[in-house]
């Protein structure tokens, strides 16, 4: 059972939530570091904060509307890649939100910020870890990635794309040379 129980509860929680506005609004999940998330050291294991990143863009895509286009369209959501900032540990039982917001695109992929920040104690407000994720939409029918234009389209934005920053630029750079280098 890896992460079944929260992504029920992700979906189960869905008519509940607003709609999220991209891309200024951010999608926020409540966690709880929990046993099966702990490595061998006892803090949450640096691939769970990946998995759990996975939770983020599902709510992202539920909350903002676009799963209607994604089914509709029969469009497969591709992971492209991701680079991850750990900045302090989490420990068991400590909990933490995850907020995920879209934070810039081009004509075929999008960007999308993961940050995971302590709730409670001491550490409050605090950010544990901050990843930075590219991927897009391939559409099986046509064998293309669809337009990242169409996809905010299916989210009600049609404006342009924010001004990416330093660090979504040196993330852009450094995965394009790893793409040539393979």
């Amino acid at each position: 059972m890896n992460l079944w129980l929260r992504l029920l509860w992700c979906i189960l929680i869905q008519p509940f939530t607003p709609k999220l506005a991209v891309p200024d609004g951010i999608s926020t999940l409540h966690f709880r570091v929990m046993p099966h998330d702990l490595d061998a050291i006892g803090h949450m294991n640096n691939g769970r904060y990946l998995t759990i990143g996975d939770l983020g863009r599902l709510d992202l895509v539920l909350s903002s509307g676009l799963w209607r286009a994604v089914v509709k369209n029969r469009w497969t959501p591709i992971a492209s890649s991701i680079a991850i900032r750990y900045r302090r540990e989490m420990r068991l039982l400590e909990r933490y939100r995850l907020e995920t917001r879209v934070i810039g695109w081009d004509d075929t992929i999008v960007v999308i910020e993961h940050q995971f920040v302590f709730v409670k104690g001491d550490r409050a407000g605090q950010v544990a870890s901050r990843a930075l994720f590219k991927g897009g939409f391939y559409d099986r029918k046509v064998r293309a990635f669809v337009p990242i234009r169409v996809v905010m389209a299916a989210m009600g934005y049609d404006g342009p794309a924010p001004a990416m920053t330093a660090d979504v630029e040196a993330f852009l750079k450094a995965d394009d040379a790893m793409r040539q280098a393979a």
